[in-house]
């Protein structure tokens, strides 16, 4: 949209015409005023001093007459206008012989005198309009700010920096498929249409916090080659009522003019939720950019090949009319990671980490049930870290087992002090749950037995300390 505000380059000129404008002036007035260093006298004592032959040089400027004294003294004196040296002088009864040898010299001041008194009669002329300038551009980047209000904030994809492709994303195969079936039509679109197919208007990625929804969005940014516009369910809603429907226009209408393109909202259960459930009222925020978001995807325009990609860990308080077909047609579900899945995200995320020889990544991978990408990207995070630490080169298995603990558990407390009891207790506890996961069957190996203190071992501490005395006072009051 074009802005009102003037050029950079204008504005920046005009500031310094006026510095340089002030600059000058000070200096003509101070070199001006630098000449009244010499004393002052009166015109009767200037008199005197040409009859007593003490005058070594004058200057006349304009009305100021400049004395340099014989002695090197200089002193200067102020003459009616109109009237010149020498004719004060004759008045005054000086011999003309005397009035002759004097070394007199004139000097034009009407130059100096008129740039000084324009630059003068400017500057404050040149501060009025340089505060109006910036009360206009203050006023303008308000107003700028203002119509800016309602449009959207979604950001563009940029191609020049890192790129995420389905080479990067691990695991989730039958999601990947789904989302390569897009990303193939956005590519060769008429293979479709021959056949009379219809691409899904939209996709939503539903899974646990950390599955790789948002990875997976990246990832089809990255293959599909196509614009690709980003923005968080949040960045709709204000709390002005209608800013958040006219931003999801001004989103769509960008989207169209640079179609086909894909929209991805990321935490779409900001806006998305289950109407008339007794938030707000029938003008909520919510409700209307809702309402926006549903007719903007499944509206009486057709064909405007722009694809909504969405993601969600809430989708059971999604709103049924967004969930429909003719929206998201397919609900993708990211599943927690498998076995395998593990294996390859920790090859992944091992590629720019120097491991040794002898680490199994599979076995890490086994002993990591219910960890999804996220935790197991922060594995290997700790792991280099604790490695780093060591002042190891490479990352073996015992830093990579002993990040595991640290993920599950948190770290070691080593400075905290347990009685006798409590460390029976603790003993009791821990050993338990080594005997019952080695004879249920079904369970893992018993990798690892400890009873080192946790945050996470505290709080099951705590709990069997709690227990344990609520059957000690149980059997003591049944005895």
């Amino acid at each position: 949209m074009p802005t009102l505000t003037p050029p950079a380059k204008s504005r920046n000129g005009l500031i310094y015409l006026i510095i340089a404008a002030l600059l000058v002036a000070a200096f003509m007035m101070f070199s001006s005023t630098g000449k009244t260093a010499s004393q002052e006298i009166s015109l009767n004592n200037f008199v005197e001093k040409v009859k007593a032959g003490n005058i070594h040089k004058l200057t006349v400027e304009d009305n100021r007459i400049n004395i340099e004294l014989v002695d090197g003294a200089k002193q200067h004196v102020f003459k009616e206008p109109g009237s010149s040296v020498y004719e004060i002088l004759e008045k005054s009864g000086v011999k003309s012989g005397t009035i002759s040898n004097l070394p007199i010299t004139i000097e034009d001041t009407q130059g100096n005198k008129f740039w000084t008194d324009l630059l003068v009669g400017l500057i404050p002329f040149l501060l009025i309009i340089a505060f109006f300038a910036f009360m206009m551009r203050s006023a303008q980047s308000s107003n700028n700010q203002a119509l800016s209000f309602g449009k959207s904030r979604a950001k563009l994809y940029d191609k020049g920096k890192q790129k995420t492709t389905f080479e990067d994303v691990a695991g989730c195969h039958e999601a990947k498929e789904e989302l390569v079936e897009i990303v193939d039509f956005l590519k060769n679109p008429q293979k479709y249409r021959t056949i009379g197919a219809k691409i899904p208007k939209g996709v939503m990625l539903v899974g646990a916090p950390g599955t790789g929804k948002t990875l997976l969005a990246r990832a089809v940014a990255g293959e599909a080659g196509t614009p690709f516009f980003s923005i968080s369910g949040s960045e709709f809603v204000e709390m002005f009522v209608g800013v958040g429907a006219s931003r999801v226009r001004d989103l769509f209408t960008r989207a169209k003019r640079n179609a086909p393109c894909i929209v991805f909202i990321d935490e779409i259960d900001a806006v998305g939720r289950h109407r008339g459930a007794g938030l707000g009222g029938g003008h909520d925020e919510r409700e209307q950019t809702l309402n926006q978001i549903l007719t903007e995807m499944d509206g009486f325009e057709t064909g405007t090949n722009v694809i909504v990609i969405a993601a969600t860990n809430r989708p059971d308080i999604l709103d049924p009319a967004l969930l429909r077909p003719g929206r998201f047609d397919r609900r993708v579900v990211v599943d927690m990671p498998d076995i395998k899945a593990r294996e390859e995200i920790l090859k992944v995320h091992g590629r720019n980490k120097p491991l040794k020889d002898a680490v199994d990544l599979n076995k890490i991978a086994k002993s990591t049930p219910g960890f999804t990408g996220a935790d197991l990207e922060n594995l290997m995070n700790e792991a280099a870290i604790l490695a780093a630490k060591r002042e190891k080169k490479k990352v073996g298995m015992e830093e990579l087992e002993q990040s595991i603990e640290k993920v599950l558990m948190g770290p070691e407390r080593k400075s905290h002090v347990l009685n006798k009891k409590e460390k029976e207790i603790t003993a009791y506890h821990e050993v338990g749950h080594a005997v019952v996961g080695h004879l249920l069957p079904g369970c893992d190996p018993v990798h690892k037995v400890s009873i080192i203190s946790t945050p996470a071992a505290n709080s099951r501490m705590n709990f069997a300390l709690c227990l344990a005395v609520i059957l000690q006072k149980k059997f003591s009051s049944a005895k």
